[in-house]
């Protein structure tokens, strides 16, 4: 057969011609005639141990409509907030403290100025913060340049397990505040970004300039985390989005293989263990009272209430259905198929719920 009589001719310079399509634009459609499940409900309550609705515009009650609508019991709001931008926040929330918790900042006011003297005022503060209904800190953050997430003033050029910081971290275990940190970012941002980067789009939007000066890479951060983990093993710690480790698992298995204090959310992660669905799947087995489930919404002017209904029917779609190769373009950036991991009842109850109670109730 000549293939040549049935092949169309080159496309040459029209719009859609696939040698003009750029990656940013490509938006893959499955073909495949597979079941789709649709999950608008959670099939157990949960508890989203990863939020930071902490825009006072926002109107509490739709965002408790929208749990309500999507069997969401509670919401951990990570706030970064310290003195007056916390105490706006309890108000703000005041009237559904049942439906929300909420976790503080840490104060660094002053940390840079060469007298240590900060951390006694930062200690007071978290425990006034605690005094105001603070349940835990975070969520903490160091991409490579230092602690930058908490409010008012980031900490730049402030590592996690710079001795500075061990007061804070001992007076969260005497109050048992767990602590949720965000180390890093997905390897693929640290990565060239060049055709070999298969997570590229996603990780150009969020690309990690290694020419920061004093920039930690991927595995120096991870060290610094490893190490408050095991200087306070009084106080308990969360490595949020998988400690940021999605590209290989076995470091979050040995992680909390050697620290009894460490729990894991899987908050923003979907895409990256969707397109692994048998790693993922056991690895959600093997680890059913470690893992936390959380979203990373944000409800602001953003991430708005429809944006926030479809990432929890996708989120839960993933969690429970068995679905092939489908895309979520809308949600991920990323270019993959996913896939669901359809974990038993047994594990998504843990997941969703009871280990987030068993933490929240130390």
């Amino acid at each position: 057969m000549d293939l040549e009589k049935v092949k169309p001719k080159p496309f040459e310079n029209a719009a859609l011609s696939p040698e003009n399509i750029r990656l940013n634009d490509y938006r893959p459609v499955s073909i495949f005639n597979i079941p789709q499940t649709d999950v608008r409900r959670a099939s157990f309550p949960v508890i989203d141990m990863h939020t930071h609705a902490w825009q006072l515009q926002l109107d509490v009650s739709q965002w408790v409509s929208r749990m309500d609508a999507a069997n969401i019991e509670k919401s951990v709001v990570l706030t970064f907030e310290t003195g007056a931008g916390f105490d706006a926040v309890v108000q703000q929330y005041a009237k559904y403290a049942d439906r929300f918790d909420l976790w503080c900042g840490f104060d660094y006011t002053g940390y840079d100025q060469g007298d240590d003297s900060w951390t006694d005022h930062a200690v007071a503060e978290l425990e006034r913060c605690y005094r105001m209904g603070a349940k835990g800190v975070g969520e903490l953050g160091d991409k490579g340049v230092g602690e930058f997430y908490s409010r008012p003033v980031a900490g730049y050029g402030l590592h996690l397990d710079d001795p500075r910081m061990k007061p804070l971290f001992r007076k969260c275990g005497e109050l048992k505040m767990p602590v949720n940190i965000h180390i890093a970012d997905p390897m693929w941002m640290y990565l060239p970004m060049d055709a070999q980067n298969d997570g590229l789009m996603n990780a150009y939007e969020w690309r990690i300039d290694p020419a920061q000066p004093g920039l930690l890479d991927h595995g120096a951060l991870l060290q610094t985390f490893e190490n408050v983990v095991r200087n306070h093993p009084e106080t308990m710690f969360i490595a949020c989005h998988f400690a940021n480790c999605t590209y290989d698992l076995n470091i979050v298995a040995r992680l909390l293989d050697t620290y009894p204090n460490l729990y894991v959310d899987n908050a923003a992660r979907f895409a990256e263990t969707a397109t692994i669905p048998r790693v993922a799947k056991a690895f959600y087995e093997r680890y059913q009272d470690r893992l936390l489930f959380g979203t990373d919404l944000g409800y602001d002017l953003e991430m708005n209430m429809e944006y926030a209904a479809k990432f929890y029917q996708v989120a839960f779609r993933i969690m429970e259905s068995t679905d092939d190769h489908f895309y979520e373009h809308g949600i991920f950036t990323y270019h993959w198929p996913l896939y669901g991991l359809g974990l038993s009842p047994q594990v998504l109850e843990k997941i969703y719920r009871l280990n987030a109670l068993k933490l929240l109730q130390q």
